[in-house]
């Protein structure tokens, strides 16, 4: 985000999607296809208007995201759907096309992984170098993130408090990734269940995931920034890579560009899916941090690992894990156990008419009440994991993503 904004004065979106042959569904690393331009030159990132096109660390993923902050969800999701379309005829001279959901459910990392070999291919070969890229959580997998924007000490307290306070309830909402290697995970979430594991040299680049209790840029830059700059000098000896990008919390703070981005999000089947969670996670971060609900200090007293085992139960069950935590209900003003899935059903129901939601209530309700695209794909796939039926239901995922609608299990 170029210029400062205040809080909720816009949002930064980003959605990742593999790139998969139109037949067979496997993957194919030809990112380069896409972002080359009408000079034959590859670029690392395409600007296209009210978004942009870019390439991260591996050759058949392709980010979509909007170009700068944006005030118009709507706007957004339209334009991501002419891209799709657009990308797609690309990709169809290569028999490819885009697939969403947050992992390929039989993609072999350690055979099939081709990090980019352009733009910025320095830093993703330090990467491998120190972690080993070629594994799931690093090269097979697709996030959505959002950027919300915060212009200084008072707002950026109150923005990060609100977002650790509800991060756990994330995966409860869009869980996709429950299928690698061809059979299940065990794991609705499993995407971030590596998201935590796969820097785990380094523990401090990550954390608990759920960010420390932090509440101005100086003690931020001492306990994360810095401390992430020390861990790293004796593996990175050339200095290559910037605390700025080795932090890999779920909500990690940029003050470079004035925003929290958050990037717990699995990416769901449907610009519609997704952009509609981008509304109802804002909206309820913007009730949090006006104390609408719960009070800012209710929200701050959470130690991180209260959140983080929180955290661990919405990644393995999603929309079924059953909130029994009697101090995080009573936050919530919930006298009762309740499941992720009836979460989110009280949520958009205290939300009632809230006008950033008209747009998005039609299919969250939908969302909501379906499961998250991971419970959608365990019910439809039927404990049948034969390649054949994979391929079906991801195929069938594969048109949802082109005719932007829900995935029906």
């Amino acid at each position: 985000m170029s210029k400062r904004l205040h809080l909720f004065e816009g949002y930064g979106v980003e959605l990742e999607y593999m790139i998969v042959d139109r037949d067979t569904l496997a993957i194919k690393s030809i990112a380069e296809l896409p972002l080359t331009n009408a000079n034959g030159e590859i670029e690392g990132e395409m600007d296209k208007g009210l978004t942009a096109w870019s390439n991260e660390l591996v050759s058949h993923v392709l980010e979509l995201k909007s170009n700068g902050p944006t005030g118009d969800l709507v706007a957004l999701r339209d334009k991501f759907n002419a891209d799709i379309a657009e990308v797609n005829e690309i990709l169809a001279n290569q028999n490819a096309m885009l697939l969403s959901s947050a992992a390929h459910p039989w993609m072999n990392p350690a055979k099939e992984t081709k990090l980019w070999q352009h733009e910025s291919q320095e830093i993703y070969h330090t990467y491998d170098r120190i972690f080993g890229c070629k594994g799931h959580g690093w090269s097979n997998l697709q996030s959505t993130h959002i950027n919300l924007p915060f212009y200084d000490d008072e707002e950026f307290s109150k923005l990060h408090t609100a977002i650790r306070f509800m991060m756990p309830m994330i995966p409860a909402l869009t869980a996709s990734s429950p299928v690698l290697d061809g059979k299940f995970t065990g794991y609705y979430d499993k995407r971030l269940y590596y998201y935590e594991k796969n820097q785990s040299k380094i523990p401090v680049l990550t954390g608990k995931v759920v960010p420390e209790r932090l509440f101005t840029k100086h003690a931020y830059q001492k306990h994360v920034y810095d401390k992430i700059s020390a861990a790293i000098k004796p593996f990175d000896t050339d200095n290559i890579l910037k605390p700025v990008w080795l932090n890999s919390r779920g909500a990690m703070a940029r003050f470079d560009r004035g925003a929290i981005e958050i990037r717990i999000i699995d990416i769901q089947e449907c610009p519609s899916a997704d952009l509609a969670i981008v509304a109802l996670i804002t909206e309820l971060v913007k009730v949090l941090v006006k104390e609408k609900w719960v009070s800012f200090q209710v929200q701050q007293s959470f130690e991180t690992e209260e959140l983080h085992q929180l955290l661990k139960g919405t990644v393995k069950q999603a929309g079924k894990y059953v909130i029994s935590d009697p101090t995080y209900l009573s936050a919530w003003g919930l006298t009762a156990p309740v499941t992720g899935q009836e979460f989110w059903q009280m949520v958009l129901e205290k939300l009632g008419d809230n006008q950033a939601l008209v747009s998005w209530k039609p299919i969250l309700h939908q969302l909501i009440s379906a499961g998250t695209l991971a419970e959608r794909i365990y019910t439809a796939l039927n404990e049948d994991y034969s390649r054949e039926k994979l391929h079906a239901v991801y195929a069938a995922i594969a048109d949802s993503l082109k005719s932007d609608e829900l995935f029906r299990r």
